[in-house]
């Protein structure tokens, strides 16, 4: 029975679906929702274009949101449970996820899948795919 479960949060349905399989299966885990912003977000400053403070602010302004948006809404999903614990990172979501589990003492890591053909995971990348090869604790992908 995993102690420590690690759930991949962004604004999609197969996240979602991911932290309810969480809540129902992992009951008596702490779970952590940890969402990941990539820095080339079109909404973030190009470090070329911005400054040290601008990227500082921007930075400060997606950990705010991301308690205010997405993760909010994880926790209001989660609001029965007391163990959900919130993170947030800036990178790479499937080289954070995997670094976040390997620091952290994750048992467990639960990620969505949009559930692609592999044709258009060839074209696009597969954040679950990676994820799952790079591990180093199970992975389970819900649909």
């Amino acid at each position: 029975m995993a102690r420590h479960v690690l759930v991949a949060i962004d604004e999609s349905d197969p996240a979602a679906k991911a932290l309810e399989y969480a809540l129902e299966e992992h009951s008596d885990a702490t779970i952590t929702l940890l969402h990941v912003l990539k820095p080339d977000h079109p909404y973030a400053p190009s470090r070329a274009n911005a400054g040290i403070e601008e990227y500082e602010e921007y930075v400060r302004e997606f950990h705010e949101g991301g308690r205010n948006g997405v993760l909010r809404r994880g926790l209001e999903l989660a609001a029965d449970d007391p163990d959900v614990e919130t993170a947030l990172r800036i990178g790479n979501a499937a080289t954070k996820t995997v670094a976040f589990a390997d620091e952290h003492g994750v048992d467990l890591i639960v990620i969505g899948s949009h559930g692609r053909t592999s044709m258009s995971r060839v074209l696009l990348g597969s954040v679950a795919e990676t994820i799952v090869r790079r591990a180093p604790v199970p992975v389970t992908i819900v649909r």
